[in-house]
Order: C-alpha cells, then sequence, then structure tokens
C-alpha cells in the first residue's frame, strides 16, 4: 500500500463584513445556514481524482455520503469518511467545531479506458473493532451503444463490494489525523448474491434507480447483523400498488458472517414507512446510523427533483426507527436547500435531555459543508 499522502493546512476562511441591515432570505433558495454554522475542515478532504489511473491527485470532496466513528460519545473520535465520487474511504478526526483530515486508504483499482471507475460509496459504519464501507450496488443507465453499455457494466461491477476495514488501536494521532501503520482491508462481494436472492430486491438488481432500481445508500451494523438501508427500490405493500406512490423504503439484513465468511445464514427484508416527500412520492433511505438500540435514519426522495428545483422543506426529515416494526418515528423534517444540496449523510455528537446534536453533511458543498443541527427524539 503507498505511503498515505500529507496535506497542507488550508489558509484560514476570509470573512466579508456584514452588510447594515438583516438580509432576508430567499424562500425559493434559502441558505444551508450561516458561514460561522459550519464547522471547520483542516487539511482537505479529498473526492474525484483529477487525471487519469496513474494520477493520485484528487479533488476537494464535494459529494459527501457518508462518516462512522469508532466512538459515540465525547471528543476527539476516530472516523472513516466517504466521498461517492472517489475510490476509496479517507480518515477523519472529529473536534468540536472541527473536522481533521486524514490520509485516504485506497479502496478499488477499477479502471475504464485508463480512467479511474469510482466505487460509488455510499456509507459506512462500525462495530467491534472494524469498519464497513459499502457501494452503492447500483446500475447506470442500460445503453444500446455496446461501447456505452460495456462501460456502464464496469461501473456497476465496481460498486458491488463492501469492505471491512480494522485500522490497529492507536494508529490515528488524534491531533493531526496520521494514520501510522498499514490497515487491514477484507473486500467481500458476495452481498449482490444475497441480494439477488431477496423476492422483494432480485427485480430492482442491475436496474437503474430512475426505474425503482436497486441503490444501497444506508448501512449500520447491530447484533452481528448488518443492516443495509435502500434508497431503492422502494417496494410495494400490496402487488397492485404503485410502489412510488404507496410503498415503504427497504432494509436488507444479513448476518456478517454470511458476507465476510462465506457462511450459509437467512438474510431478509423489513419494510419502513417513511412518509412521502413534496411530491407525494414514497421516501428511501440517504442514510442511516445505529443510536441506541434503535436507528436513526434520514429520509429522502427517491428520486431528485428536476434540475432547476431547489429542494422544499421535508423532502428530507430524520426518523427513528426500532429495526424492527414497519413505522418509523418521524423527528424533524429538513431544509430547504438550494438546488443540487441534498443532505446525504448524519453523525450524532451527543445528547442533552431529548435534545439530539449531530452533524448533517451535503451532497453538493464544497467538503459537505458539515452543519450542526438539533432534533428531539421525543
Amino acid at each position: 500500500m503507498a505511503k498515505p499522502a500529507r496535506y497542507p493546512l488550508l489558509p484560514p476562511s476570509l470573512f466579508v463584513a456584514m452588510v447594515l441591515g438583516a438580509a432576508v432570505l430567499s424562500a425559493s433558495c434559502p441558505a444551508i445556514a450561516r458561514a460561522q454554522d459550519h464547522w471547520e475542515v483542516q487539511h482537505k478532504l479529498l473526492g474525484k481524482p483529477k487525471e487519469d489511473a496513474q494520477s493520485e491527485m484528487m479533488e476537494k470532496a464535494k459529494d459527501v455520503s457518508g462518516i462512522a466513528c469508532e466512538t459515540t460519545g465525547g471528543f476527539p473520535r476516530v472516523c472513516l469518511l466517504v466521498d461517492d465520487e472517489s475510490q476509496g474511504t479517507q480518515v477523519v478526526v472529529v473536534r468540536e467545531g472541527k473536522l481533521i483530515a486524514g490520509p485516504f486508504i485506497r479502496l478499488v483499482y477499477d479502471t475504464w479506458d485508463d480512467k479511474l471507475l469510482e466505487l460509488d460509496a455510499e456509507a459506512v459504519a462500525y462495530a467491534d473493532g472494524a469498519f464497513y464501507v459499502i457501494g452503492s450496488h447500483g446500475r447506470p443507465r442500460h445503453h444500446d451503444d455496446a461501447e456505452k453499455e460495456a462501460k456502464n457494466k464496469a461501473k456497476a461491477t465496481a460498486t458491488r463490494r463492501i469492505f471491512r476495514i480494522r485500522i490497529p488501536p492507536g494508529a490515528i494521532d488524534p491531533d493531526t489525523g496520521n494514520l501510522n501503520g498499514a490497515p487491514e482491508v477484507t473486500p467481500s462481494a458476495e452481498l449482490a448474491r444475497l441480494i439477488r436472492g431477496q423476492t422483494k430486491l432480485t427485480a430492482a438488481f442491475d436496474r437503474e434507480l430512475e426505474d425503482n432500481g436497486l441503490t444501497i445508500e444506508g448501512l449500520a451494523v447491530r447484533g452481528g447483523e448488518l443492516y443495509v438501508g435502500m434508497r431503492g427500490p422502494v417496494i410495494s405493500n400490496t402487488p397492485a400498488d404503485d410502489p412510488e406512490k404507496n410503498g415503504n423504503a427497504a432494509v436488507l439484513i444479513v448476518p456478517l458472517p454470511a458476507v465476510f465468511a462465506g457462511d450459509l445464514a437467512d438474510a431478509s427484508v423489513k419494510s419502513v414507512n417513511l412518509g412521502r416527500d413534496t411530491r407525494h412520492r414514497t421516501r428511501g433511505i440517504r442514510d442511516m446510523t445505529l443510536y441506541g438500540d434503535a436507528f436513526l435514519i434520514l429520509a429522502g426522495p427517491l428520486k431528485d427533483p428536476p434540475d432547476g428545483t431547489p429542494i422544499p422543506k421535508g423532502d428530507y426529515s430524520i426518523y427513528l426507527w426500532d429495526g424492527s416494526s414497519r413505522d418509523a418515528k418521524p423527528l424533524k423534517d429538513l431544509g430547504g436547500f438550494p438546488e443540487k444540496v441534498k443532505p446525504e449523510a448524519l453523525l450524532p455528537l451527543d445528547q442533552s435531555g431529548d435534545t439530539v446534536r449531530a452533524l448533517l453533511f451535503f451532497d453538493g458543498p464544497s467538503e459537505g459543508k458539515p452543519t450542526p443541527i438539533e432534533f428531539d427524539l421525543q
């Protein structure tokens, strides 16, 4: 494994003097939050490669899609973060008010025409000394053109993996984010086979998202089982229903040994009611994380709104789910947000009484714009 690159500190942000008189935010395109409400990122969160497959240069992340940490309370916290246009994951140390970006851990090396193919990593989980990073397992559009179809099949192969990553205790410096020692990385492509074996999911496998196809965006571990949250497909309540108008989100539950040790084990699919977006369509899972014995779910539209459309309040919401019931408890509606600014990752920070403080990360803004939010559990 190549020696992790070191990145210089970014220069401090420059602040423009405030204009006298408070400006009224546009209702059609509100800001995410005031600049001082965003947590600082030191060094650089990494995303899309800048050049060809031989280059190790990477652009600043703008499609942050998941984060998980070794600990759930206090600071600092050692975490892994993913951007869905990269080929792996990045070490991040979370401290109060800031994130310290550490080295990048490459997980895939797939290429097409000497261009790196993205892992399309959409979620991270942590349990019992190991991180888990999962690709979307999705499918780009089908093409009649043979060359384009071959490329999209290669893209699908690159993303249909899950990785277990063990980092030696104490190997990450909590002050700098530097990693001393090589992580132990175990890949698996077994999850794709398990998905195809589920009658509620098999028809959606290898189908593009726009056609209610399968795309994974949530991941958590509880009791030795993976909980795999699907943005799509949304699944029908009855065979006669249109799932996008009257359906539920799907969660695949599978024992970890079935994914990483080849053990024979039963998998199952749970239906979760996450309400409807503002266009009255079933919402899927955009992120999920274990919280105590339950799960926090970030719900969002199966399909993004048309280009040029701001994201209204209520398209994205936070829910609490016990892991078995069909109904989840709504906690907070999020938004609105400007066009192409989508909530993608949720990291709980602490709790006071019934009020939870968390960081919300976005797909779209530079480095995810980690933004503190609060919501009540009651």
